[in-house]
């Protein structure tokens, strides 16, 4: 006999919880979707159900939501800049910002890199490449070594394609890399100087040669204080746009995903 077609299904031995918010379904039954997609569908989910509220947009009548059409993101997007102002920071936040941050703002910042990056791939023994790294760099480090051999490993070891040209990136600025790369090659305090250094970033390690560096200047404050402002403003947004969705999910009946709620309210 058919069990009707519930949200938590177990025809055949298997569960199919339905995920839902206020009672209207996020999918569905059977159709197979990622924690992360799941949870974007909630999130815009809340924010059509508070546009219905507000009378921004039609009541739907159905139990499976409709998702999010163009027109309805416009209608959201504008309930959001209105519910959610973007807030200017005034001069002295600005100030100490730039004050505590003036290294963000130096121009024609430069350093002149070669790696051998080994790459951290699914199913590659961490340790075991961590170690031959270690090799590597112990080789280069040795005062025999010849000035031709970190090509020669980079040709032979890299996993980037620079290693076809001995590893050489070239001049980078530092919005040119990820940040823990950054900080390997542009830190000037570093006590290792410009010898060959062992990295760990999100790709994996590195082999860092630094050659060469320009220390560039700092812009001043009066350059930098609109992107300064506008950078301050967004994050500032950003925060309460996360807040005011938590509230939303806060007041909600959430079923089937898990949402992160909050009963505060919305501050900037």
């Amino acid at each position: 006999m058919s069990c009707g077609g519930t949200g938590a299904c177990t025809c055949g031995g298997k569960s199919q919880t339905v995920a839902a918010i206020n009672g209207i379904a996020l999918h569905e039954a059977g159709e197979q979707l990622t924690a992360e997609e799941l949870r974007e569908r909630a999130w815009g989910e809340l924010l059509r159900q508070e546009a219905v509220r507000q009378g921004r947009l039609p009541l739907h009548r159905e139990l499976t939501s409709p998702g999010i059409s163009q027109g309805d993101e416009a209608v959201i997007q504008a309930m959001l800049e209105e519910q959610v102002p973007l807030r200017q920071p005034g001069d002295e936040e600005c100030e100490r910002y730039y004050a505590a941050h003036r290294q963000r703002y130096v121009q024609g910042r430069q350093s002149q890199v070669r790696h051998i990056l080994f790459a951290v791939t699914g199913g590659v023994d961490v340790s075991a490449l961590a170690r031959r790294a270690e090799q590597a760099l112990l080789e280069l480090a040795h005062r025999d070594a010849p000035a031709t051999r970190f090509g020669e490993l980079a040709r032979e070891l890299s996993n980037c394609p620079s290693g076809a040209q001995g590893g050489d990136l070239g001049w980078l600025r530092p919005q040119d890399c990820v940040p823990e790369f950054a900080k390997a090659i542009f830190d000037e305090s570093d006590a290792r100087g410009l010898r060959p250094q062992l990295v760990h970033s999100r790709f994996g390690f590195h082999i860092v040669d630094v050659s060469a560096r320009e220390s560039g200047e700092v812009l001043p404050y009066a350059q930098v204080r609109e992107r300064i402002a506008m950078e301050l403003a967004q994050r500032s947004r950003a925060t309460a746009l996360h807040q005011y969705i938590r509230v939303l999910a806060g007041k909600a009946v959430v079923e089937g995903v898990e949402l992160e709620a909050a009963e505060t309210p919305l501050v900037q």
